[in-house]
C-alpha cells in the first residue's frame, strides 16, 4: 500500500486491459484506501440510473469480495460474507470517517 505513483498511474493498480467483458462496459466507480488512512471513492452518478442501481452494484461488490477473500484463506465464501457484512453493519451504526468533496480535484466528490 506504500506504492508511489507511477506517471500518473498507481503502482500495483489492477490491470484489466486484456479482459475484453468491458468492451460495452462504463467505469462508474473508483476506490483506493491509504495505508492506516481513509479511503477515497470517486462515484460517477451520472452514469447511473437510480441510487438504487448504485446498491446493487455495491451488493455485487461485497459479493465478489467475499469470494475473493474466501480462495486464498481456504475459508467459504459464506463466512466471509457475514464477516463482511458485520463490518458494513458496524461502520453504519458507528461511522468512523465523514464523506468528504475532494477539493484539491476540481468539481468531484
Amino acid at each position: 500500500m506504500d506504492s508511489p505513483p507511477i506517471s500518473g498511474r498507481i503502482a500495483d493498480e489492477l490491470l484489466v486491459d486484456d479482459c475484453d467483458f468491458f468492451n460495452n462496459s462504463v467505469k462508474v466507480v473508483q476506490m483506493w484506501v491509504e495505508n492506516k488512512g481513509p479511503a477515497t471513492c470517486i462515484i460517477q452518478p451520472e452514469r447511473w440510473a437510480t441510487p438504487e442501481m448504485c446498491a446493487m452494484l455495491m451488493v455485487d461488490a461485497v459479493r465478489h469480495g467475499a469470494r475473493a477473500f474466501a480462495q486464498p484463506n481456504g475459508t467459504s465464501e459464506s463466512e466471509m460474507l457475514d464477516r463482511i457484512w458485520l463490518g458494513l453493519d458496524a461502520e453504519r451504526d458507528d461511522p468512523k470517517t465523514v464523506s468528504a468533496p475532494l477539493t484539491n480535484c476540481g468539481e468531484l466528490n
